[in-house]
C-alpha cells in the first residue's frame, strides 16, 4: 500500500494536493479520452476511503461513471447522477456496491438530532442509515429498478465488499 505524503508544517492538505497535481500535471496525457465511459458501466458505492472501486473492479481510468456517496445508498441525488450517466453518456449497466464496517451501518436518528442541536437546524436531507447491509443493497436496487428517469434496468447488480479480504459477495434481489 502507498503511503501519501504528509502536507508540510504550516501547509493545508489542500495546499498539498495543489503541490502534487502539479507534479500529476506534468506527466498528464488525456489520449482523447471521452466522457463517456468505454464498459458502459456506472458504480455507485460508498464513499469510504478503504474502497477503491478502480482498483477492486480492475478498471481503467475511463472505464466507468463512479458515483460516490455515504452509504453508496440509492438517493434522489444518485438517480439523478444515474439518469445523466445513461441518457447522456451512454451507460447500460449499473453496479451497486456497500461495505462491511460502513460508518452508516446502526448510525441512529441521533444523529440528526445531535445536529440539530448543535447548528439549530435540522438536516433537510435524510440520513439513510442501516442495519442490514443486504437489506439496504436490495432497495438500493429496487429504487434503481423502479426509477421512470433511467432507460435501462436489465443489467443492475447489487454488492457488498468486504473490507477485511476485498472480495465483493453478490447480493440478489
Amino acid at each position: 500500500m502507498t503511503t501519501t505524503p504528509t502536507p508540510r508544517t504550516g501547509e493545508s492538505i489542500i495546499d498539498s494536493f495543489v503541490a502534487r497535481n502539479r507534479e500529476y500535471a506534468e506527466r498528464y496525457r488525456d489520449g482523447g479520452m471521452d466522457a463517456r465511459p468505454v464498459q458502459r458501466v456506472a458504480v455507485v458505492a460508498c464513499m469510504d476511503a478503504r474502497l477503491d472501486v478502480h482498483a477492486a473492479l480492475g478498471l481503467e481510468l475511463g472505464d466507468c461513471h463512479i458515483i460516490r456517496n455515504a452509504g453508496g445508498v440509492v438517493t434522489d441525488d444518485t438517480i439523478r447522477s444515474l439518469t445523466v450517466s445513461q441518457r447522456a453518456l451512454g451507460t447500460r449497466s449499473i453496479a451497486l456496491i456497500h461495505h462491511t464496517g460502513c460508518g452508516l451501518l446502526n448510525l441512529t436518528e441521533d444523529f440528526r438530532v445531535e445536529l440539530e442541536t448543535e447548528v439549530g437546524i435540522r438536516p433537510s436531507w435524510a440520513l439513510e442509515s442501516f442495519t442490514d447491509l443486504d437489506q439496504d443493497v436490495r432497495q438500493s436496487m429496487a429504487r434503481v429498478r423502479t426509477s421512470p428517469f433511467l432507460l435501462h434496468h436489465e443489467d443492475i447488480r447489487g454488492f457488498v465488499f468486504d473490507v477485511a479480504t476485498g472480495l465483493l459477495r453478490e447480493v440478489h434481489p
